[in-house]
Formats: structure tokens, sequence, C-alpha cells
């Protein structure tokens, strides 16, 4: 496969992380990232609407209860006022038929907007993510963009949907509780509330430190995912090497790491959580006291007291929620600022306002006095010009890092040019599209990458409506046919992740039939160098014949019969052409190519 990846990933995943963790530990709660948020829920604004309605029922329903209880221990019980009594008692019925039905039905709606914000950003995300340039996928790791999908898309639909709506719930309930409980016995009241100022201490100081625990808790999982992802895709190596003792050495420190960040948050809330009930049991507490003094000196009645009673408690479960909802906004906005983070990156490829389709073409392409560097780096080409024929074959050759699949990119326009210019019949590939340029563009990678799917779905990627006849064409041009039939399902069987049912060379003339069925006018090619049996060599070699017939080709060659077969050969020594011409024109300048035919295709061929 092409090696499409910088040297900015040197730092690896502990230095892109620990990047992204300071970045994240001095930020706050901002209303900013949240007002952006609230635009994934702006489509259901009547469902919201409508959930909001009924949690306005629910909170209502919660304050009247008491007030009826209040009603039918003074009024209807002390004046012995049966009639009253049921009454109220219907009433009162009602009252917690209302907050049940009421309940459930605002859960049921923002379940049902939370699943559709869920699926829209995660929608866009993986939208936007298949925009970003290659650039951006080199410099990423993998497990980290994946703890962006779905761990902090996961806490930014728990706060827009359930968060929301309960902060606006709890907040009147609180208020209310205030007023009702201020109205009936202003004295008592305040009495109860005396235990505020310690509350809102607890609060502070719970608030101060959550912030930073809460946000480190996103940053270690997404190590956890990163590291995991990475040695999944490298078990392989691992195994080869017998690593597997260090490596789950270093992962359990990661998994540790996050552990230990996770129960310090969780610490924090089963420190405040404690507090808060205390406080609530000493405020339970004070209006036992005072109220049954007062109920004592004939100057307050039971029925208030019971009523403040449980008034007390529906006091303190709001502080309760909109303490832990504080940690869901903490939560969310840290993955809000990630997640927008993402989407508002922009592609480092893009295509200009002007851009136009590119035609139909034949297949020149030119670099006219081509510079290159990555982002802060040296630059790896310098002032490389070169051009190809329609249906040429040009062979890249050279040592280790020359720059051969900087070319290749470059003509692809996975990269942009730093200086020159890229040009495919004269059209410069910053005036074209780049879906333009790709749809008449073929890759065969080093290694073989297949999908999950069927066999069949595999060949036809480049070309989802291609009938079963056109996929059938392909797969006996890539001489993968024969082989293909002999599967315990032909065409329909299944491939396992990373193709792990079939071999190298099973696998590379599936994405030779793949090229094939495109038809590609300008083809990229980084030969395969996998070990393969001699008989499947034979047939990689006489199908990458019929890939190369009659189109334009840049092949990043290992191999000696390219490298012989190539209308031109270019030799690439750090960032510069330094020889050209054909295989024997370049072996007669006994220079460089002569001496990497020597060293390496010479001893390929006797091996």
């Amino acid at each position: 496969m092409i090696n499409l990846s910088s040297s900015a990933m040197a730092q690896g995943p502990a230095g892109i992380l620990r990047s992204m963790g300071e970045h994240e530990s001095a930020g706050r709660i901002s209303g900013r990232v949240i007002w952006r948020l609230l635009a994934f829920v702006k489509p259901y604004w009547r469902q919201m609407v409508l959930g909001a309605l009924c949690m306005l029922i629910a909170a209502g329903a919660n304050l009247l209860a008491p007030y009826l209880t209040k009603v039918a221990i003074d009024s209807n019980i002390a004046n012995r006022d049966e009639r009253g009594l049921l009454l109220t008692c219907l009433w009162l019925t009602l009252t917690l038929s209302a907050n049940y039905v009421s309940s459930a039905a605002q859960h049921y709606i923002l379940a049902w907007v939370g699943q559709r914000v869920l699926t829209t950003l995660r929608g866009q995300l993986f939208e936007h993510l298949q925009a970003l340039s290659v650039p951006y996928h080199d410099t990423h790791i993998i497990g980290v963009t994946i703890s962006r999908v779905f761990s902090d898309v996961g806490v930014i639909n728990e706060l827009l949907t359930e968060g929301l709506i309960g902060l606006l719930s709890d907040g009147i309930v609180l208020v209310g509780t205030i007023v009702v409980m201020m109205q009936m016995e202003p004295r008592l009241a305040l009495l109860t509330f005396s235990v505020l100022p310690l509350m809102v201490w607890a609060t502070a100081w719970f608030s101060k430190h959550a912030r930073v625990a809460f946000r480190q808790t996103r940053e270690k999982i997404a190590a956890v995912i990163g590291d995991l992802a990475e040695n999944i895709n490298g078990m392989r190596v691992i195994q080869a090497f017998a690593q597997e003792a260090t490596t789950q050495e270093h992962f359990e420190a990661i998994n540790r790491a996050n552990r230990d960040t996770y129960v310090n948050a969780m610490s924090l809330s089963f420190l405040f959580l404690p507090i808060v009930d205390v406080l609530s049991v000493t405020a339970t507490c004070i209006v036992l006291w005072v109220g049954g003094l007062m109920v004592a000196r004939d100057t307050l009645t039971i029925g208030i007291v019971v009523a403040f009673l449980t008034y007390v408690g529906r006091f303190f479960n709001p502080i309760r929620d909109l303490s832990q909802l504080y940690t869901t906004f903490q939560a969310a906005t840290a993955g809000g600022e990630r997640v927008l983070e993402l989407l508002d990156t922009a592609p480092a490829v893009q295509d200009r306002p002007e851009a136009v389709e590119l035609p139909p073409i034949e297949g020149r392409i030119e670099f006219n006095d081509v510079s290159f560097q990555y982002t802060s780096e040296k630059e790896v080409l310098h002032h490389v010009s070169l051009k190809i024929e329609p249906g040429e074959t040009i062979a890249l050759v050279g040592p280790t890092g020359a720059g051969k699949t900087t070319i290749a990119n470059l003509a692809a326009r996975f990269y942009e040019v730093s200086a020159g210019a890229v040009t495919v019949d004269g059209y410069d590939l910053r005036q074209v599209t780049q879906n333009s340029l790709h749809r008449q563009m073929g890759l065969v990678p080093q290694d073989p990458f297949l999908f999950s799917g069927t066999v069949a779905d595999n060949i036809r990627f480049g070309r989802p409506d291609a009938d079963d006849e056109a996929v059938y064409a392909a797969a006996r041009q890539a001489n993968a046919d024969s082989f293909i039939r002999n599967l315990p399902d032909g065409y329909q069987t299944k491939i396992l992740e990373g193709g792990a049912n079939l071999s190298v060379g099973q696998r590379q003339l599936i994405c030779i039939a793949r090229a094939l069925l495109v038809d590609p006018r300008l083809l990229i090619m980084d030969e395969a160098t996998s070990s393969v049996d001699t008989l499947t060599e034979a047939l990689i070699q006489d199908a990458l014949s019929r890939l190369l017939h009659g189109r334009t080709a840049i092949v990043i060659a290992h191999r000696l019969s390219t490298v012989r077969n190539a209308d031109r050969i270019y030799v690439i020594d750090d960032g510069r052409i330094v020889e050209q011409g054909t295989h024997e024109e370049l072996l007669a300048l006994n220079g460089l190519y002569r001496d990497l035919y020597e060293r390496q295709f010479v001893a390929w061929e006797q091996g």
C-alpha cells in the first residue's frame, strides 16, 4: 500500500494525547460550545417543546402533591370532612398519575430525539472524516478518532436531550419549592434554608475540582481506545516478535491510569453527595424540631409540618441532580470541544471555488518544477520535473525515503504541492475538482486492502452499479475468477476482517480486479512485495500486464519485471530525480540505478 504517513506522528500517541489533554484541562464549561451543539437539536424543536411541556406537568405535580397532603390533614381530617377527604384523595391520585404519565412521556420523547441527534451527529462526523484529506488521517490516531465518534458524541447527546430538560426541571422544582415553603410558613422556611450557605460552599468546591477530574477521564479513555486500536491493528507484529507481555504491560498501565482517573472523579461525587445528604437530614431535623415546637404552641398545623418534610426532600433532590448534571455538562463540553474541533478541521486539500470538472482524459501527466514539504518539516522534494505520455508506464526507484511515494501522492493530489505544478492533460490539478480526478484514477496498494462484505462487493467497490457479468469479467482479466469460484460461496463469500480468509496473493488479485472494473485512465501502483508462491506470482504478473496496458501508470517499482518493462525509469534520491531512462540506458550509466539494481534487483532475482 502507498505509505502516506508523515513524520508528524513522530511524537507518537502519547505525545498527541498529552497535548490534547493539556489543551482540554485548562477549559471550562463553554456557552459557545453548547450553543453550537444545540444546532443539532433544532430540527426536533417541536418534540423538545412537547418534552418540556411534559416536564412542566411533572414538576407541577411534584409541587402540588405535598400541598394536597397538607389540605387533607389540616382541612379534611382535622374537620372530620369525609367527603372533602375523598375529593382531596382523588385530586392527589390524579396528581400522582399525571406525574407518572408526563414523566414517562418526557423520557420517551427525549430518548426519541436523542437517538436521532446521535445518528445525525455521528453521520456528519463520518461524512467530514471522509472529506478530510490524507494528511489528517496520517497524523491522527485511529482509536482517538473512534473515541470522538462514539464516546464523545454519546455524552454530548446525553447533555442535549436529558441534560437540558433536566436542568430546567430541577430549576423549576427548586424555585417552586422555595416559593411554596415561603408562602406556607416564612419563619420555618428561612430556618430550613439556613443550611444553604454550606450547600453553596460544597457545590463550589465540587465544581472546581470536578472540572479538571472529568476532563481527565475523557482524555484517559481516549488513550485506552487509541492504544487498543493500535495493538489490535499490529497484533501480527506483536505475536511475531513475542512482545505480548510488553504490550500487555503497556496497555495495563494506560488502563490503570484510566481507572484511577475515573475513581478520582467519582470520589468527588462520593464526597459531595453525602454532604448533600447530611444537609438534607439537618434541614429535616430543623423542620421536625422547630415545626414540632410550633405545633405544640398552636402556632403551626401538623399538615404544614408534614408538607414541609416532603418539600425538604424534594428541595435537596434537585440539588443532587444538578450536581450530577454539572459533571455531564463538563464531560459534554470537553467532548463537544473535540467534536467541534474535528468538524471545524478544514481539509488540507480543498477544491477551489473556481475549480472545474476534469473532462475525460488522455493521461498526460507533467510535474513542472515541483517542490514539496510536510508541515514545518524540511523539503522532501526539490524541483522535480517529469513528463508521462498517455499510456506510458513509468517506474520510480530509489532508496527508502527518497521521495517515491511523495511523487505518487502528489500525482493523485492527496497532498498539495508546495511549489510548481502537477498537470493532467494540461489541467493544473489545483484547478479541477478532486472527485473528477479520482473518478478517472485507480490505486493498487502494496498491502491489498479489502472491506467487509463479499468478494463481489469488493470488486465492484469503485463501481457500485456494476452488474455481476462485469464483476466476473474483471475477475477473469485479473486471473482471480478461478480461485474465487472455488471459495465456499464463490463471489458471495464473506471477507473476514483484514481479508484473513484469503491469502496475500488472492487479496492482491481481487484488488487488481477492482481496478480493472473501474477501467481508470491513470493508475498508481505500489507493487506487492509480500512473499507469494511461484504460481500466484505468475498470475499477479500476468494480471498486472493487462492492468497496465494502455493506461498511464506510475509504479513504485520493487519487481525486476516491472523495471524492465517500464517505458521509462526515474531514479529518485534525496527528493531529486538523479537519473532517468530505460533499463538498459540506466545500466550503461553505471550510476545509482546500476548500484540499486545490483544490490536489490539482482539479489531479488537470485533469491
